[in-house]
């Protein structure tokens, strides 16, 4: 019996392959392979899917990240409130520009919790990131007043919510920036790295753009330094083929989702909850149990491919280490960090699959 791989990259490819490959011959055969018609194109295109003003392609999630802080002037001195169980990059984004994470708890869904932010707001604080993780989406109303009242800006880290809403409108266009990855397993996934950063200011925008191309805003006249961080016209040409079936991908994934909420009924496992006002496109279905390395080892004896996302929080990480944390310093994270499962999410997933998914999972006893 072959193993559900926790992901299968190939066969969301295999979903719409004739397209991808036409619009590769495409990009190779147009001669221009950097900043054109496909990345103006897919700009263009994610802006208005999004409802934001613009979207500047980028080389990576976390290159979005770094400019996002870099553009709101945010450097030594300055603290920036995040979730303690975000992913690294997450918290790279506000060091590499000198800036001082300041971790808070996350909420019964796995995202930061918006009531505990104003404790941790200091003189010194001038932003707050939202991290959208799992597919889920923060309390940007809660969050949107709270930044309101201390005068403090707004990035969302949406490497993990393309396509999420909450209370109608998508994630990326609550804040000052939206901070997007298209990195392979993606729910919108490139075929290697990339990219962007959503806003409605225009001089950040264009600064942005700007600053992507080493800082010059026509050829051979620098502004400033900057940096190489351009989304290439091969991914940019490949993710308009995916925007173009976002939704599509995103509808199967909720699918499969409902399947396992209706499905696993294991007094082992708690299953995900999704915000109220809120629609997930549940870039990974994680439960949380005291028995996770028990059962992530049951799952493969019995052919199932599980994941941990994650199983080091960033104050426990050696990168982080001269930050001054220590083991219980965030007890809900670090219990997280010790509970957390990924199980199989991915487009092409059979339904013999997913209930065999299901059945594992309820099969399993400590």
């Amino acid at each position: 019996m072959a193993t559900i791989p926790a992901n299968d990259l190939r066969r969301q490819f295999e979903l719409h392959q004739p397209e991808y490959e036409k619009k590769a011959l495409e990009v190779l055969r147009s001669g221009w392979y950097i900043l054109g018609n496909e990345v103006q194109q897919f700009e263009a295109e994610f802006a208005a899917y999004t409802g934001a003003r613009h979207c500047v392609g980028l080389a990576s999630g976390l290159d979005a990240l770094i400019l996002a802080f870099r553009l709101l002037n945010i450097g030594p001195g300055d603290e920036v409130i995040v979730c303690a169980n975000a992913y690294i990059a997450c918290v790279m984004g506000i060091t590499v520009n000198g800036g001082t994470p300041v971790f808070v708890e996350p909420d019964g869904y796995d995202n930061l919790d918006a009531e505990r932010i104003e404790a941790a707001i200091t003189p010194r604080t001038k932003a707050i990131l939202a991290v959208h993780l799992f597919g889920q989406s923060c309390d940007m109303e809660r969050i949107g007043q709270i930044a309101r009242a201390h005068g403090l800006y707004v990035v969302e880290d949406c490497a993990q919510s393309h396509g999420s809403t909450f209370q109608g409108r998508q994630t990326g266009t609550f804040g000052d920036i939206g901070c997007f990855s298209f990195y392979p397993t993606k729910n919108l996934g490139g075929f290697g790295d990339g990219g962007c950063l959503m806003t409605d200011d225009d001089q950040l925008a264009a600064r942005c753009r700007t600053l992507r191309n080493y800082g010059s805003s026509r050829k051979y006249h620098f502004d400033e330094v900057g940096m190489n961080s351009r989304l290439d016209e091969m991914q940019a040409g490949l993710l308009r083929v995916k925007l173009s079936h976002l939704d599509q991908l995103n509808e199967e994934r909720c699918r499969i989702a409902g399947c396992y909420l209706q499905g696993i009924r294991s007094a082992y496992v708690t299953l995900p909850q999704v915000r109220p006002g809120a629609v997930s496109t549940w870039h990974q279905f994680v439960i949380h149990t005291p028995w996770r390395d028990a059962l992530k080892a049951f799952l493969l004896e019995n052919g199932v491919g599980s994941e941990i996302h994650y199983p080091i929080p960033p104050h426990l990480s050696q990168a982080y280490r001269h930050l001054g944390y220590h083991e219980g310093d965030f007890p809900i994270t670090e219990q997280s960090a010790r509970e957390v499962l990924s199980l199989p999410m991915f487009n092409g997933i059979t339904q013999q699959e997913i209930d065999r998914v299901i059945d594992t999972v309820n099969r399993f006893h400590p």
